[in-house]
């Protein structure tokens, strides 16, 4: 029986969609895999908890009531954030979008155009000069001391020659 064309996704049968195992392969690397297996035993090891504080009550221990509730959304809150990076990993391919095959025309690849951290950019300022005309001697000693540290920028305070 032919699809309901109202309802059909024909998006998710494109290569490499993340409705196909294309898309999905990403989902089975071995840290994902690990991800997984995390992911059951929390979540069965906190419902067996659950309901091992339900027989507790069962039998009259009161605290166990609000244990009794703790543990299964412990394990919700698993299952949430294990969807969530499912979704976001997902989603993060897609937004990327399918990579090109490299041509053998082009040559290589140029090297990475951006950094991933950029360094901040250096301004090299000039002091103010103070209001009276006269300076403290402290004052200058400190505006070497920092002249020095700002030429200097891998050395350290102690470093300092004055």
């Amino acid at each position: 029986m032919p699809p309901n064309p109202a309802t059909y996704d024909t998006a998710s049968e494109t290569a490499a969609d993340p409705g196909t195992l294309d898309g999905m392969e990403r989902l089975w690397t071995p840290a994902w895999i690990a991800r997984h297996v995390a992911m059951v035993v929390l979540v069965v090891g906190f419902l067996g908890l659950g309901w091992w504080q339900v027989t507790r009550a069962a039998e009259g221990n009161a605290l166990s009531f609000g244990y009794a509730i703790e543990w299964p959304v412990f394990a919700g809150f698993v299952v949430f954030v294990w969807w969530r990076e499912v979704r976001h990993t997902l989603r993060r391919r897609r937004a990327e979008g399918p990579s090109p095959a490299p041509s053998a025309a082009a040559g290589p690849e140029p090297a990475a155009a951006t950094p991933a951290v950029r360094r901040p950019v250096r301004v090299n300022r000039v002091p103010a000069a103070s209001a009276s005309g006269a300076e403290d001697g402290e004052l200058v000693d400190y505006n070497r001391y920092l002249s020095w540290l700002n030429a200097n920028p891998g050395a350290r305070p102690g470093d300092y020659p004055g």
